[in-house]
């Protein structure tokens, strides 16, 4: 039987509110298995107000640009409990957040991470776009092999507390890239980003791409969206 998981939208958000939210959800899940229960899942769909968030092992160097500058161009920025190193959020990208207790999937983060990336990787392939792994990079790349072309389409970091999980992924669909310029993505130099509107060369459907990754979700997974 599939494993039941509530599915929220939660539309275009501040970084800070939801990253309340999914942490709330998390200590709640966690103190119903210290109580030896089974604790629910969830499923955050979110667009942010532009922001820099940079993980826990990142480095503040690879934010480029000074506090006045960001703040002039309207950007938050928060150091955050993820993994990974600094990235972008804002308008036009889907950002997803699982909030699932992986003792009733698989007890495995590269399991986990790889799963992610699979949805991912069958949502690009709805639109005719080939999404791949880059070897020793969590996320989605096009071209990862090709050093002139490689570009990343969707971040990834995550944390994890008694096997359940917060952040999630950062899927570029109609995001202004410029943003990128002012940080060192994800710390990898000299690799570019991209966005499923730049890749198709029109502006994509948010609900329609809502949609896709949402069914993806459920074959990779094995889950039913409630």
């Amino acid at each position: 039987m599939s494993i039941q998981v509530q599915f929220q939208d939660l539309g275009k958000r501040g970084y800070e509110e939801v990253w309340n939210y999914q942490e709330s959800l998390l200590q709640q899940g966690v103190k119903v298995k210290q109580q030896d229960g089974t604790p629910g899942h969830f499923l955050l769909f979110t667009e942010h107000e532009a922001v820099y968030t940079l993980g826990k092992n990142g480095k503040p160097e690879h934010v480029l640009i000074n506090d006045t500058e960001r703040a002039e161009k309207g950007v938050e920025y928060f150091h955050i409990n993820r993994g990974g190193d600094i990235t972008f959020h804002g308008p036009g990208q889907l950002v997803g957040y699982p909030i699932f207790d992986l003792d009733q999937f698989k007890p495995d983060l590269g399991w986990y991470l790889r799963s992610l990336e699979e949805v991912i990787i069958a949502t690009m392939a709805g639109y005719g776009i080939k999404g791949e792994r880059s070897h020793g990079e969590t996320g989605v790349w096009i071209e990862p092999d090709q050093p002139a072309k490689a570009r990343k389409i969707c971040a990834m970091g995550i944390r994890c507390s008694r096997w359940i999980t917060m952040h999630g992924f950062a899927l570029n669909v109609n995001t202004d890239l410029s943003y990128f310029n002012y940080i060192v993505p994800c710390g990898i130099q000299n690799k570019k980003v991209t966005s499923l509107e730049q890749e198709l060369g029109r502006i994509v459907d948010m609900e329609e791409v809502k949609e896709k990754v949402k069914y993806n979700f459920e074959q990779v997974f094995g889950i039913q969206l409630q």
